[in-house]
């Protein structure tokens, strides 16, 4: 590709403040809790890195024996050299299995604290981020994480070991060879030094635009009937594709960057050996040193040689890893603006279900130029049914997502039972409310999990009687396997009303003091929507009941009505009252049901 595209501007802004190689630091608090397994990793390691230094040694008894024609001794030596492979063998291996084992636990760990972390984060934290990023992070990003500690950082630590104890048995072997190799290792560092740290941005930004086009796919095809309805296949297949390559470019980048320091390293290191090797053939002729002192000087040469070329090439993966780390670390350590109070305050027993909004002004943080709540003040009783009406964009469903403290007001406060929401931990007053959303969420499972997805607790007798209730029992009774019927993701299997009776009868289950219903019966057909709406009625007794709708039909015979208008109460009274008074709500109540009327 001849220019390359600008990485995310989020990822450009992280970049502009990533840490060096010290990222991997983050890792500690993960590894802390295996300590033992740790010890028993490392010590392993070294007892194998001593037991590879001491091979040398016996090739050199070995070698300088050929000329005593002592076969004897020859035999014990050949004898103590197998002992020792034999002692390497099972060290590697045990190395290995602990190591291993270490990564897998460690980095399974990091997902379900990234997870736990993610799952609890409020709606103003995904305004900024996307779900495919998130799940590319808890997936790519550590298993890159998964490399480095199920594997790099203990062939690192193995060759950091080999490159120290095989410099001092050099010196100890010939200082004079050990010199000149010494001579070369400044040479090595600085190109791995100078290319590491551009290895770490190429690394990253390559992180980036993978996480970019994961989260572009995940949007796609979370949307794919939408896409084909408009024929855009073209474009998204065009963007995804942008995407890819842009990836792809930043790796080749990467791999390019990589290979011209293996290339410097590894010519670099092997030169000076085949130099010390010259030299010391000489010193041999001379008879200053034996043949097998130069074997062994030479095989320790080789291994410190390979040591600092499998470090350089250990280096990058290094780099990598710590850009990932960074990239976790930022969704651990995010800040979210809804958090629960330090001392939280309880809910008075039994819950009532009065709820109190105190001049609420709030705006959304992607749109702080309008009010989506503009000075609201709203008393709602225990077991009333208030329904809000108005145009959209009114603040209708605002409401219910402040009530469920998705968000908090920028002035004023709400109280729950007499509490302020942010004095309360976010799942003691949430277990307390049932809602059905406008978009109702259904899940990759039966419809009886689907359903007891509202109560987990709840029996299958329970289960058919809120279906019943919402009038979804005979749809579902209709599906190829019936309550055990997979409905596909995201409900595929079901039309708009079987999703929305669905998520009914989900509310219904929870039975919980405070209903919220969000556009709770828009897809419904006139007959579904009268059996709900009679459930709904049945459901509400006692309860305090939130309604929101834009078909005034479904709020008729609500206690209340709330008329909102750009964020503001305008009105309030029962539909008979507001039709009477005129204004919005008569304004809207004329346009429905006299098209109603026209239509029949």
């Amino acid at each position: 590709m001849a220019d390359t595209p600008t990485p995310p501007p989020s990822a450009t802004e992280e970049r502009a403040r990533s840490r060096e190689i010290g990222a991997l630091r983050a890792l500690f608090p993960f590894l802390r809790p295996y300590r033992l397994l740790m010890a028993g990793a490392l010590t392993a390691l070294v007892a194998t890195a001593m037991i590879s230094l001491a091979l040398p040694l016996a090739v050199r008894r070995v070698v300088d024996t050929f000329n005593t024609g002592e076969a004897e001794l020859l035999d014990q030596y050949f004898m103590a050299a197998l002992a020792i492979a034999g002692l390497l063998a099972v060290g590697s291996a045990l190395r290995y299995a602990l190591v291993t084992r270490l990564g897998e636990r460690v980095v399974a760990d990091i997902r379900k604290a990234t997870f736990d972390r993610v799952i609890s984060m409020s709606p103003v934290f995904y305004e900024k981020i996307m779900t495919g990023e998130v799940l590319s992070r808890i997936t790519t990003d550590t298993t890159l994480i998964l490399s480095v500690i199920g594997s790099s950082i203990s062939i690192a630590l193995r060759n950091l070991l080999t490159f120290i104890g095989g410099l001092i048995l050099m010196l100890l072997t010939s200082a004079k060879l050990a010199g000149m190799v010494l001579l070369i290792v400044p040479a090595v560092i600085v190109p791995i030094l100078l290319l590491g740290r551009r290895l770490r941005v190429l690394s990253r930004e390559n992180q980036d635009w993978i996480a970019a086009s994961s989260g572009n796919a995940s949007e796609s095809l979370t949307a794919v009937q939408t896409v084909q309805a408009f024929t855009h296949e073209a474009a998204s297949r065009a963007q995804f594709e942008q995407m890819t390559e842009s990836s792809f470019d930043a790796a080749r980048r990467r791999i390019l960057t990589r290979a011209y320091l293996t290339t410097i390293v590894i010519f670099l290191v092997f030169s000076g050996v085949v130099g010390v090797l010259w030299i010391g053939a000489r010193d041999v002729s001379a008879g200053v040193m034996t043949v097998g002192s130069l074997v062994q000087f030479v095989i320790y040469a080789v291994m410190v040689a390979g040591a600092v070329a499998a470090l350089s090439e250990i280096w990058s993966e290094l780099q990598r890893a710590a850009g990932a780390t960074e990239r976790l670390v930022d969704l651990l350590e995010a800040e979210d603006p809804v958090n629960d109070p330090v001392a939280a305050q309880v809910l008075p027993v039994p819950v009532e279900g009065h709820i109190r909004f105190e001049n609420v002004s709030f705006r959304y943080p992607a749109r702080p130029d309008i009010a989506a709540l503009d000075g609201v003040t709203l008393e709602i009783k225990p077991g009333e049914t208030v329904a809000f009406v108005g145009p959209s964009g009114a603040g209708k469903t605002t409401i219910i997502q402040m009530i469920l403290r998705f968000y908090d007001p920028q002035d004023g406060r709400i109280t729950f039972d007499g509490v302020d929401l942010r004095s309360l931990k976010r799942d003691a007053f949430r277990r307390e409310t049932a809602l059905v959303p406008q978009d109702p969420v259904i899940f990759a499972a039966s419809a009886r999990e689907n359903i007891r997805f509202g109560r987990p607790d709840a029996s299958d007798a329970e289960i058919e009687e809120a279906a019943r209730a919402a009038a979804a029992h005979d749809f579902i009774t209709a599906l190829p396997g019936g309550y055990d019927a997979y409905l596909g993701e995201r409900g595929v299997m079901l039309s708009g009303g079987q999703k929305q009776r669905i998520a009914i009868a989900r509310a219904i289950l929870r039975a919980a003091p405070v209903l919220l219903l969000d556009e709770a019966t828009s897809a419904l057909d006139a007959e579904s929507e009268h059996a709900v709406q009679h459930a709904v009625e049945e459901l509400s007794a006692g309860r305090t009941t939130l309604i929101v709708a834009h078909r005034l039909a479904t709020v008729k015979k609500a206690d209340r009505i709330v008329v909102l208008e750009a964020g503001r109460i305008v009105d309030t009274g029962t539909h008979d009252d507001l039709v009477a008074k005129g204004g919005l709500y008569a304004r809207l109540a004329r346009l429905q049901f006299t098209d109603g009327i026209a239509a029949e």
